[in-house]
């Protein structure tokens, strides 16, 4: 097995056969915070298959001073209207980015509506609600994808291929950490993020996520049990249970996973599969605004692999906007969704018991 040579070999976007159309996906942002205005908005713009032409806001005023600077964006709703049905025929599809708690009633009305649904992770703030979401789009038979954008990550996929191909081996562990000091990234000690209730937890339900999703996605496997410990230590914590986390996931044939948050630590990211003939490795993985690093070894080989650095939410936006121009069913779908919601739910409650938890 030629390390080098399979390291050469990679389509980046396997899935992309439309690559360019006079009929874009036009997406309604529902929601209009700093990630939408920074993140999402800028990564449509750039894009080949989508536009934006609604903004949905709970503040008319500042969807409008928004659509302002924006050339392709027609109507600026307040979410009643949106509820109500105002503009429905300016938009194909919405991207769903409020509150954790607030996802559900948003993805409720699109899929009435016949909308395609982009709802960002974690789809809702308890299982009951995420439940509850999967039950509406099948009603509906509306189309529904949950936004995470590592699942179209070059660096990521790159490393699923390692995986898969057998270039490490059969994998034995996984380690992924994500940490951030989310108050000196968002200064408000009011954030919706340290609300439980809006959050549905915290450092495991808001960056967690990423190292347990990932891992799935590489392993291509769901865990079957957890065990971990959750802890809030300063008092901008008091409302939400975990400002760090570290648990472990039991994955199919004694496969581990050990994943570590904190939203109350230095920045940090990173996802590694070590297997019984080598390791992959992503360092930085999960912030968008850092270039990811992607290292592969095998026996005494080992290569630092080269990508091309890309948007990581025009990455997911055209993935997602190819399927519904293809008329292919996106990937990560609700289901999907909702065994991250039921898994993070088991890691607190085999921190408050002390025990594993099967799932």
């Amino acid at each position: 097995m030629d390390i080098r040579t399979l390291a050469d070999e990679f389509d980046r976007r396997d899935w992309q056969e439309i690559e360019a159309t006079d009929d874009p996906i036009r997406f309604a942002m529902i929601g209009v915070g700093w990630w939408t205005r920074e993140q999402a908005m800028p990564a449509v713009e750039s894009a080949d298959l989508c536009e934006t032409t609604v903004l949905v806001s709970g503040d008319r005023e500042k969807a409008e001073r928004v659509a302002a600077d924006s050339e392709t964006v027609e109507h600026a709703l307040t979410y009643e209207e949106f509820h109500d049905g105002a503009a429905s025929d300016a938009y194909d599809a919405v991207y769903v980015v409020t509150p954790n708690a607030l996802h559900l009633p948003y993805v409720e009305t699109a899929a009435e509506m016949g909308k395609a649904i982009l709802c960002e992770k974690p789809m809702e703030a308890t299982i009951e609600r995420a439940e509850a979401m999967v039950d509406a789009v099948e009603e509906h038979d509306a189309t529904l994808m949950i936004a995470y954008r590592m699942q179209t990550e070059p660096a990521i996929r790159r490393a699923k291929e390692f995986v898969d191909d057998g270039l490490i081996g059969e994998p034995i562990f996984v380690n992924g950490n994500m940490t951030e000091p989310i108050l000196d990234l968002v200064p408000d000690p009011d954030q919706w993020r340290l609300d439980g209730e809006l959050s549905g937890g915290c450092a495991v339900m808001d960056i967690g996520l990423y190292p347990l999703n990932t891992a799935r996605f590489l392993l291509d496997a769901d865990p079957e049990r957890v065990r971990g410990k959750v802890a809030s230590v300063a008092p901008e914590f008091d409302d939400v249970p975990d400002e760090h986390a570290a648990f472990q996931l039991d994955f199919p044939d004694n496969v581990f996973a050990v994943c570590t948050a904190s939203q109350n630590a230095h920045m940090a990211s990173h996802i590694e599969v070590l297997g019984t003939e080598g390791r992959v490795r992503v360092e930085p993985a999960f912030y968008p605004w850092d270039d990811r690093a992607l290292t592969v070894e095998r026996g005494d080989t080992s290569i630092d692999v080269e990508f091309e650095q890309i948007d990581q939410m025009e990455e997911e936006f055209e993935y997602f906007s190819h399927c519904l121009l293809a008329g292919d069913e996106p990937h990560p779908d609700g289901e999907h969704g909702l065994t991250d919601i039921r898994t993070i739910k088991a890691v607190y409650e085999a921190s408050d018991a002390g025990e594993t938890v099967e799932l």
